[in-house]
C-alpha cells in the first residue's frame, strides 16, 4: 500500500471467523467490507473482491472469467496468502501476484473495509485509495445478495 501511496486507517475488531461477523463486530455495513474469495479456474486462480454483504454468484462470475470457477480449497488459499491467519483473505490481490475481479458496487462507496491479514483487523481507505489498490483489476456485478 506504501509503494501506490494509499492513505489507511486500521480498525480492530474481536475475532471473527467469517465476513458478516466481522461486520457486526466492527460496526461496519457489510456492504463496505469487500470481501475476498480465492477461485480456481482452468488459468489458475483469481480473487473475487465483493461486498461481505453479497455471495459469488457462480452464473456472474464464470460470464466474467469466460470459464467455469471453483471455490479454492483451505489448503490452497494457506498456500497463497502463508503470510496470513489461516482463512484470513486481504482484498489486495495484486501483493499475490493474482489476478483480480471486482464488485463494481465497491466502487461506489465513499470508503471502503478489507481485512487486514488476521481475523482482528480491518483496514479502512477512501474510495480513490481503494480504486488505486483495483488498479488492473476486472470490474463487473457478480455478487449476488446474501
Amino acid at each position: 500500500m506504501d509503494r501506490v501511496h494509499v492513505d489507511f486507517d486500521v480498525v480492530q475488531h474481536a475475532a471473527t471467523r467469517s465476513a458478516s461477523r466481522t461486520a457486526e463486530a466492527s460496526h461496519v455495513p457489510g456492504g463496505k467490507i469487500a470481501k475476498a474469495v480465492l477461485l480456481r479456474d482452468t488459468e489458475g486462480y483469481t480473487l473475487a473482491v465483493l461486498p461481505a454483504s453479497h455471495h459469488v454468484g457462480f452464473p456472474g462470475i464464470t460470464a466474467v472469467l469466460g470459464c467455469d470457477a471453483r471455490l479454492a480449497t483451505e489448503q490452497e488459499i494457506d498456500l497463497i496468502f502463508d503470510d496470513c491467519a489461516h482463512g484470513a483473505v486481504p482484498a489486495i490481490g495484486a501483493a499475490y501476484g493474482l489476478d483480480v475481479v471486482v464488485d463494481e458496487r465497491l466502487l461506489d462507496l465513499d470508503e471502503v473495509y478489507f481485512e487486514g491479514g488476521d481475523h482482528t483487523t480491518l483496514v479502512r481507505v477512501s474510495a480513490d485509495d481503494f480504486g488505486k489498490l483495483m488498479a488492473g483489476a476486472r470490474r463487473a456485478r457478480f455478487a449476488e445478495r446474501g
